[in-house]
């Protein structure tokens, strides 16, 4: 398999001066919005914006609408790439999905969000709301009848234990089956 790179180069761009597709499908509720600014007030720009350049010389967002909505006056970074409107478009209607269909590693995932720290109300929402997401879809998928097995030994109050199951609340130490 070929896999040819488009990015022809890096710019900052004044985020007012990129058009925004007319095709975008993407909305952005105001928790997100909040969430996002929040990210951008304690951490700034760690992603460029993807954009093509049109025969004007303007260039066109593909990803990054919200981010260049909410900071208009800023120099921003973007990715400009070499893609015609076709292959724009597969970009737009793919890049949130693909990223959507990755899986989570809930103890992962926790340690991480234990150890994160904001200032941001919004943001902290949102990392509040994650968390919950991911421990409630971690017992669906144990069903109703979720209980420890019957050789699971048990556990005094006075034993300190590392995990505990979101569903039935045993307590454990080690590794997660």
């Amino acid at each position: 398999m070929l896999i040819r790179d488009r990015i022809k180069e890096l710019r900052r761009v004044k985020a007012s001066e990129l058009r925004p597709s007319p095709k975008n499908w993407r909305t952005h509720s105001k928790a997100q919005k909040e969430a996002l600014q929040g990210v951008l007030a304690e951490i700034g720009y760690a992603d460029a914006i993807l954009a093509r350049e049109l025969v004007d010389g303007t260039l066109m967002l593909i990803d990054g609408h919200l981010r260049a909505e909410t900071t208009p006056d800023m120099l921003v970074p973007v990715l400009v790439l070499d893609v015609d409107e076709g292959e724009a478009d597969k970009i737009l209607a793919t890049l949130d999905p693909l990223a959507a269909m990755a899986g989570s590693d809930a103890q992962k995932l926790d340690a991480l969000l234990e150890e994160v720290q904001t200032d941001s109300d919004a943001l902290a929402s949102m990392l509040a709301d994650l968390a919950e997401n991911s421990r409630s879809a971690l017992a669906a998928t144990w069903g109703d009848d979720a209980k420890p097995p019957d050789d699971f030994g048990e556990s005094g109050e006075d034993i300190e234990t590392e995990n505990q199951c979101p569903k039935c609340g045993y307590r454990w130490s080690g590794k997660p089956a």
